[in-house]
């Protein structure tokens, strides 16, 4: 059934292109017409659009389900429930599981199926669930099982760890796992499945929000897996999976740590506000790597912390608050000039966006699911705006409604009234032309890589990206107003004062033999706060004492692989670093204390 669903021939090829009638007018008269044109255009494009949508769904749906094992048609050798993230082994490869894409993909699939629109899916979700519960349950690079370990990104598809090297930690998965894990936990309860989810759902569920308890204050690889600090995407999603456990944990009776979550989601949320750029406008999506944080990161945390009921709300970012608005434009107008398949397009015209503008991986190019990420925001908008029947323009976010209508003025407009008219359908038309975007550099086979070319608009990188479908998905159903349930977000008020959180920690005692000349110092570096996340300007000074052993202690996580390089420098700042691999050990548990003894290489 995937494979022929999959293999769905398309009659013709969907396009943007519209010749309008000629129309000898004067200027004035021509402007006039043109005006009065605007709804048979719209009209036409979203009929373009709806026979798109009506032919990629199906087919998105099904490229999907063939990258999830045993069965999919393009996941041969993957466990039950293991989603891959791509079939492509070359260039790149990326026939591993990711955690965080896995369940942002079965988050949806779980989605349609509590909500009554695909029946079908509960053996693939409860071989997830088991899938995913397994993957807690044993030791891996990034820690031990159950604990630290719960930060490893990447899996081997056969459900085993991997232990190349990579980011790691990753601090989002295990909040949405728990996201996916609690939505299908809430209609089992709902439908008197409440003792599986209390024997068999919350074990898992416990371990992931005890894990964001313990390391949200902690920093870690971003989403794209290239920026080590802290993140907008990880911090909005570990913000709701403390609200959503905490939720749940009352409704079942599991409250030993209720308040452990309550205490600890106020502080997430107090902190959350600290990636505004007021000055800017934007939200600044990691507070490390040196680049402007202009990002798809944080478009991505306002669509998957959307809640329905939760309003315009700025506190948390919702898709239509001020802030998420004035930082979605500033995303979208960061793409404007950089990719030649958005030249000549108008400033207020859709364009085709990627993860930020400095990307330079496979040459920096747009995404698919970046791309779709703007339409779904913009839906998500919409539908609030249509719900409370009206719309709000401040300071904040005026300059994104200015796209739409220049003289606008800041104040609240009803539905009623011509502005709130205007501006809506305006912002519907735009949305629209994002996925206008995805829909031209599609193939007629409806199947969706990872990228398309800046230049020619071609499918680049991993092939059917996973991710890509259910994006795909999630911002058709966003369009169609299929709404799933909220996770409580409405009318939250962070604390007065943002406290932090430290994990447990443990003495490690570093020891290496190394020579120096006159003027040189050892310094110590690695892979956590206490060594300085690999920033050299920031290392550790050792102590020369019993030279030639040089010796430091830090403070570092337990049941935690550590990894660290000792570094030479020199009077004038000159920094020679020791030779790779990485020196590393798997810190012990808490009360223990861990030594090394090392030679300089």
């Amino acid at each position: 059934m995937i494979t022929d669903a999959y293999k769905i021939a398309w009659s013709a090829s969907w396009t943007t292109n519209l010749t309008l009638p000629s129309i000898p007018l004067s200027k004035m008269r021509l402007q006039a017409a043109f005006v009065s044109l605007l709804p048979f255009v719209a009209s036409v494009f979203s009929q373009n659009l709806d026979d798109y949508i009506a032919k990629e769904r199906p087919a998105a749906k099904a490229g999907l389900l063939a990258n999830i094992g045993p069965d999919g048609a393009k996941a041969s050798g993957a466990a039950p429930g293991i989603v891959i993230a791509s079939p492509s082994t070359e260039n790149p490869n990326y026939l591993f599981t990711w955690v965080r894409d896995s369940s942002l993909v079965f988050k949806h699939l779980i989605d349609e199926f509590t909500t009554g629109q695909d029946d079908s899916l509960r053996p693939t979700i409860d071989e997830f669930i088991r899938a995913y519960t397994g993957l807690q349950n044993f030791d891996n690079p990034s820690g031990k099982a159950g604990t630290s370990g719960l930060g490893e990104p990447k899996f081997e598809i056969d459900g085993t760890a991997f232990t190349g090297p990579w980011g790691r930690p990753q601090r989002d998965g295990p909040a949405l796992r728990a996201t996916a894990f609690i939505s299908y936990a809430n209609w089992l309860v709902d439908n008197n499945n409440g003792s599986w989810v209390e024997d068999t759902l919350w074990p898992t569920i416990s371990k992931d929000l005890n894990y964001v308890v313990n390391y949200w204050n902690e920093t870690g690889f971003d989403l794209w897996e290239e920026v080590s600090s802290s993140s907008f995407f990880t911090t909005a999603v570990q913000h709701r999976v403390l609200r959503q456990g905490s939720t749940l944990a009352n409704k079942i009776g599991k409250t030993q740590n209720v308040s452990s979550y309550d205490e600890q989601a106020g502080n997430v949320l107090c902190f959350l506000q600290s990636y505004w750029n007021a000055n800017s406008g934007y939200i600044t999506s990691n507070t490390g790597g040196g680049r402007s944080g202009i990002d798809a990161n944080s478009g991505l945390g306002s669509i998957h912390t959307y809640d329905p009921d939760a309003g315009c709300d700025d506190t948390t970012f919702q898709p239509c608050s001020a802030k998420a608005l004035s930082s979605l434009k500033v995303y979208v107008d960061s793409f404007r000039d950089i990719y030649g398949i958005n030249s000549g397009k108008a400033a207020n015209e859709a364009v085709a966006t990627g993860r930020y503008k400095e990307d330079v991986y496979f040459n920096g190019n747009p995404w698919y699911l970046t791309t779709t990420l703007v339409a779904e925001q913009l839906y998500k908008a919409l539908y609030v705006w249509n719900k409370q029947a009206s719309l709000e323009v401040t300071d904040v976010s005026k300059a994104f409604f200015q796209q739409f209508s220049s003289t606008i003025a800041t104040g609240t407009y009803a539905s009623g009234s011509d502005e709130y008219k205007t501006l809506t359908a305006a912002i519907k038309t735009f949305a629209d032309g994002f996925l206008e975007i995805v829909a031209k550099y599609t193939p007629d086979n409806g199947a969706i890589a990872e990228q398309f070319g800046k230049d020619d608009g071609v499918p680049l990188s991993a092939a059917d990206l996973t991710w890509s479908y259910a994006a795909a998905l999630t911002a058709f159903a966003a369009r169609d107003n299929v709404v799933y349930p909220g996770w409580g977000a409405k009318d939250l008020t962070p604390p007065s004062v943002c406290a932090t959180h430290t994990a447990p920690r443990i003495t490690a005692n570093f020891n290496v033999v190394a020579e120096t000349v006159f003027g040189q110092n050892i310094y110590l570096v690695g892979n956590v706060d206490g060594l300085s996340n690999w920033d050299p300007s920031k290392g550790i000074a050792m102590n020369s004492d019993s030279y030639p052993t040089w010796t430091a202690s830090a403070q570092v996580p337990p049941d935690f692989t550590i990894e660290y390089k000792y570094i030479k420098k020199d009077g004038s700042g000159a920094v020679t670093w020791a030779s790779d691999p990485n020196y590393s050990f798997l810190a012990p548990s808490e009360g223990e204390d861990y030594t090394t003894h090392d030679t300089w290489r």
